[in-house]
């Protein structure tokens, strides 16, 4: 199943574009702050502005569980030509075995986070 079916909040989001600018945890949730990609369906959607590929919308995406691990990588933020900073895309939103369980494990340069049976939501700014 892929993430857009699992989450409806995520059904017009595209997280392997989108920027993570922030990241925030406690014990049972993290919280991310993007520059998101929308989808043409989404209700926000507006065409790029010139010289972006995507519809960005800021937005803040958090994931609650019973069972949570974000292990955050090492690596500082980078720092693009007009001087904004990130900590790369969300590369990868799978499903995976953890500890015998069926979880989600998003990763990224920012690190890894793995979740069972997750409440995800994002809001827009």
């Amino acid at each position: 199943m892929e993430y857009q079916e699992a989450f409806p909040d995520l059904a017009d989001v595209y997280l392997e574009d989108s920027w993570v600018l922030g990241i925030r945890s406690a014990a049972r949730d993290v919280a991310f702050q993007l520059d998101a990609v929308l989808t043409p369906s989404h209700r926000l959607y507006q065409p790029p502005v010139p010289g972006e590929q995507h519809c960005y919308h800021a937005a803040r995406l958090s994931v609650s569980s019973r069972k949570l691990l974000l292990d955050r990588s090492d690596l500082p933020a980078a720092t693009d030509a007009s001087g904004n900073s990130d900590f790369g895309n969300v590369d990868v939103v799978v499903q995976v075995l953890w500890d015998g369980e069926a979880a989600w494990e998003m990763t990224g340069d920012w690190g890894i986070l793995r979740s069972v049976d997750p409440s995800v939501s994002i809001t827009f700014d």
